[in-house]
């Protein structure tokens, strides 16, 4: 565990790139192997748009990552925070309860939320209005969803009480997670079930992206599929039924378009077609 938290504390921008080019490369590979779906799709037309809200999250996480820095940073030198305040333990059961903890609020509760508060909404439905669901889906979020998701990590940070090292590790994990389970891959029907006992299996988090409620509205969990299970939000649907995108955004040009995905938080409200 002291190599790990090694690790963390100094790892590289490029480490960090490398993991996640590394994630979407392999899970490609995966998915062009035993795709889930097989879509009628020109895949990097596909992925070149969710490239562009990838790199626009990566400019805004790197030229906000000073406010994390000195928020972990304040925790630690005012012995604030839940992990501060809790008893000495295994550094083991110490890392693995900042990172339920974290992605409690990082994930869990912004995600919630964002399905709750209708502005919050409008900027949120960029990323369910894809309808080809796939590892590079993962990162598709309006600039304006990834300041307000930056802003519950931090807000994380600070209720948790995390150490730097912490943070790093957890948005490493975070961003293999969400890749894995966006992953159009089809695992064998028990392991997908066992797993999404622990962490979001990829059959959990595509009932989230079914194209209506109560289907849109339910299974937010990035990591760790704990919380939906505990509050209730939990669903499944046979694959079979799955139906990708957003009732109110069903045409082609209207979520397959860049400049139009990035007025749509600006547009009028939509009625489901």
């Amino acid at each position: 565990m002291n190599e790990i938290i090694a690790y963390f504390s100094t790892i590289p921008s490029s480490h960090r790139s490398l993991i996640l080019v590394g994630g979407i490369t392999v899970f490609w590979w995966i998915e062009n192997a035993f795709p889930l779906f097989k879509f009628s799709y020109k895949k990097w037309n596909h992925a070149g748009i969710n490239f562009f809200f990838t790199l626009t999250t990566i400019v805004i996480n790197f030229v906000l990552a000073f406010i994390l820095l000195k928020a972990a940073n304040w925790t630690i030198e005012n012995h604030f925070g839940i992990l501060q305040w809790m008893p000495e333990m295994n550094l083991w059961l110490y890392t693995i309860v900042g990172l339920l903890l974290l992605d409690l609020i990082g994930a869990y509760l912004v995600h919630w939320i964002e399905h709750k508060v209708p502005i919050l909404w409008r900027f949120h439905l960029i990323h369910h209005s894809d309808t080809w669901i796939d590892t590079t889906s993962a990162n598709r979020h309006h600039p304006g969803e990834s300041v307000i998701r930056f802003v519950f990590t931090t807000l994380g940070v600070l209720i948790v009480g995390s150490p730097m090292w912490m943070v790093f590790l957890y948005q490493t994990l975070s961003v293999v997670a969400t890749q894995f389970n966006h992953a159009n891959i089809s695992l064998p029907k028990k392991l997908d079930t066992f797993l999404s006992y622990f962490i979001v299996s990829p059959d959990m988090h595509k009932v989230h992206h079914h194209y209506v409620l109560p289907y849109t509205d339910s299974n937010y969990g990035n990591i760790f599929s704990v919380w939906d299970r505990l509050f209730g939000t939990f669903k499944t649907l046979s694959k079979n039924e799955i139906v990708y995108g957003i009732d109110t955004h069903q045409k082609t040009e209207e979520h397959n378009n860049i400049p139009n995905l990035l007025r749509i938080p600006f547009q009028p409200k939509r009625k489901p077609a």
